[in-house]
């Protein structure tokens, strides 16, 4: 068994299958961040919690029913929304990512997966709603017009900064078991922005 596999089966309850697959989307984003920058991350312990291990966090407390839509804004190399894809195929997830080539990157590792789609634009010109957005390390006034416009709860990965007031709803909050001041942020209810 490789490293990346060993390290994401430790601290994930994601079965050997879904580690293969999680595996090969790390080779590839490690082949393609040579040229094109998906993400600072290299160390491999450290792309497996920060990336891998955080998302499939996500999937699990991510109390969404099957059949439910879930956009990933500013999906970049694809966290939190291919692990969570995978982790959860019940699930209809869009990627969302405005630079395209990274939305290439993101068509090329998710091909052959069925519950994923890929969007090469900006959330701003997405003309649907989803029932879930997911992001990660994307700033909350990045994502406020589009949790607006989607109606959507939200699902939040990120630093000790808390959304701000005008979102109008309550969290619950989370502390990531991996590196400090890191949080999962879930709405309890629909945003009501004022």
């Amino acid at each position: 068994m490789s490293g990346f596999r060993e390290l994401l089966l430790r601290c994930s309850r994601i079965g050997e299958e879904q580690a293969a697959f999680l595996e090969r989307h790390y080779e590839l984003m490690c082949r393609w961040n040579r040229v094109l920058n998906l993400t600072r991350v290299e160390e491999l312990e450290e792309a497996v919690e920060r990336h891998y291990c955080e998302s499939l966090f996500l999937a699990e407390c991510l109390p969404a029913s099957a059949g439910e839509r879930v956009a990933d804004l500013g999906s970049g190399a694809g966290f939190p929304g291919i692990p969570l894809a995978i982790a959860r195929p019940e699930l209809a997830v869009t990627l969302i990512e405005s630079h395209q080539r990274k939305a290439v990157f993101l068509r090329e590792a998710t091909r052959g997966v069925a519950n994923v789609r890929v969007l090469g634009s900006r959330a701003e010109d997405v003309g649907e709603t989803f029932d879930w957005v997911v992001s990660r390390a994307v700033s909350y006034g990045d994502l406020q017009p589009a949790v607006e416009r989607f109606g959507s709860r939200c699902a939040l990965l990120g630093g000790v900064e808390e959304p701000p007031a005008r979102w109008g709803t309550s969290w619950d909050v989370m502390a990531l078991p991996w590196g400090k001041q890191r949080y999962l942020r879930i709405s309890r209810e629909y945003p009501r922005f004022t």
